[in-house]
């Protein structure tokens, strides 16, 4: 087995903007003191929600992409996906606060989600074709 070194150097700064993510959602909940829940605070239930929504999709993506490097996939593959996946996750919490209906938000949030789903499909497919 290969260690998957590429996907090992992205894993880690997915984890720093988890934190960042993270921090952001804290930050809010500080100022708008708010302990538990979202308090009836929208811009806090949209960062919660960017917050949980990188928590429920990143770490299956970045499992598929580490399978596909271990297992000795195309390193093409891997170094398209992950870079794929780190813009869109960048993308998606800009567009959760983008106004409603907004170009930013179709761009932004749509093509964030829009990307990760075409990554987790992408590396499901080519580990179901190995």
């Amino acid at each position: 087995m290969i260690f998957p070194a590429t996907t090992a150097f992205y894993a880690a700064l997915f984890a720093l903007l988890y934190v960042g993510l993270s921090a952001w959602v804290v930050a809010t909940r500080v100022s708008a003191d708010v302990l538990h829940g979202d308090g009836g605070d929208d811009e806090l239930e949209k960062r919660i929600r960017a917050q949980g929504n990188f928590g429920e999709y990143v770490p299956l993506a970045l499992l598929l992409v580490t399978l596909l490097e271990a297992g000795g996939s195309s390193s093409t593959l891997v170094r398209t996906l992950l870079p794929i996946l780190l813009v869109a996750r960048i993308l998606h919490p800009v567009g959760m606060l983008a106004p409603k209906n907004s170009l930013q938000q179709y761009v932004c949030r749509g093509g964030g989600i829009i990307a990760t789903f075409l990554v987790i499909a992408v590396a499901a497919v080519a580990l179901l074709l190995r």
